[in-house]
């Protein structure tokens, strides 16, 4: 039979809506009967009186009302549910949130691996993370990964399904495009250019790639026109007219070259691919002293320009200039072959720079 002291304990544990499970939680047995001895130990000597009854049931309603405190915390916590008879989480509800959490796992780990230049890791733990569950910004990542580590065709294939998932985003296009470019399926290449174009047909871009995608495929003739239209949509798009240029001057036309050149040399002094293009044409137009002057100012310009000195070399042999001539194509040979020793990590970071530019379609 419960004590007196133990029986009020009840009703008020029950006043506050307290039960055994909360007792349990937050107290123990001991700290019950700690309240509840003094009182047994006074009676059974003889020496209670009204004053320690009431001690004792002063105690008693403080260490419920700390209950009553701690089940209003939990309330507002949104814990108190599950300690008072709500349902426990299901097997399948911690499946589903542990596999979330590795999924966010796999998908930072990828990320910080991509940035710090681990990119066969990163693919590892993008590659993985796409077979847990379905997700785009994931596959832009892995799509990033794969083009630094050389592995193009791997590349495309994960740009590809974006574009099935996002048909309308041009930027995805215009990227599938870049990378095609750098596995040399123009194709592919133009194929992408025409969805973006189809998407968005002022876009200078798009059409500046599929004139690209157009001199792949040797179509000269569609180039220029592209490359017009680019520069009619955009007239400060500095690499469609310097690609004109060149793709004018492939078809004897130095007078439109020249004309392209000259613009962009209003603006750009000392950039060697204008030199150098300025050097040539002035070649094909038969003043070798002004290609000569232009071949020293792309020197000038980049000192390890290989061309330079490679085709200054052969003028100044055909011009008479047997010796300076030789010596300028015994050194372009020197830079030339250092230059293929370090092709190998330099060319893919090359290949990376310009397949991201102006091409990011998730800001990554």
């Amino acid at each position: 039979m419960l004590s007196l002291t133990l029986q009020y304990m009840e009703k008020q544990l029950a006043k506050h809506g307290i039960t055994a499970c909360v007792l349990q939680h937050f107290t123990t047995q001991k700290t019950t009967f700690d309240i509840t001895a003094k009182y047994e130990n006074h009676a059974a000597e003889g020496k209670i009186n009204q004053s320690q009854h009431l001690d004792v049931r002063k105690e008693i309603i403080n260490f419920v009302k700390t209950l009553s405190n701690h089940k209003n915390d939990l309330q507002a916590m949104n814990f108190f549910k599950a300690l008072f008879g709500g349902k426990e989480e299901k097997p399948e509800d911690k499946k589903k949130a542990e596999e979330e959490k590795d999924f966010d796992v796999l998908k930072y780990d990828g990320v910080r691996a991509l940035r710090s230049g681990q990119y066969d890791y990163a693919i590892r733990c993008f590659t993985h993370a796409l077979g847990m569950k379905e997700d785009l910004e994931i596959r832009d990542y892995a799509s990033q990964a794969m083009i630094r580590a050389d592995r193009l065709p791997e590349a495309f294939e994960q740009l590809r399904k974006i574009a099935e998932a996002q048909p309308e985003n041009m930027q995805v296009f215009i990227r599938m495009a870049n990378v095609a470019y750098m596995m040399e399926d123009y194709t592919a290449m133009a194929d992408a250019c025409e969805k973006a174009i189809l998407i968005d047909n002022t876009d200078a871009e798009a059409v500046y790639l599929y004139a690209k995608a157009c001199i792949g495929h040797g179509d000269t003739t569609n180039a220029i026109a592209m490359l017009t239209k680019a520069l009619k949509l955009n007239p400060e798009y500095h690499e469609a007219r310097l690609l004109r240029a060149e793709t004018l001057l492939s078809t004897n036309d130095t007078d439109g070259a020249d004309e392209d050149t000259t613009q962009l040399m209003k603006n750009n002094l000392e950039n060697e691919d204008i030199l150098i293009l300025k050097a040539r044409i002035e070649r094909a137009k038969g003043n070798a002293n002004n290609a000569i002057l232009y071949y020293d100012k792309t020197i000038e310009a980049n000192p390890f320009n290989a061309n330079a000195y490679k085709e200054r070399g052969k003028l100044k042999t055909e011009m008479g200039d047997r010796t300076n001539g030789l010596n300028d194509i015994k050194y372009a040979t020197e830079l030339l072959n250092q230059q293929d020793g370090n092709a190998g990590n330099d060319n893919i970071e090359k290949k990376v720079g310009d397949a991201y530019k102006n091409a990011n379609p998730f800001g990554v």
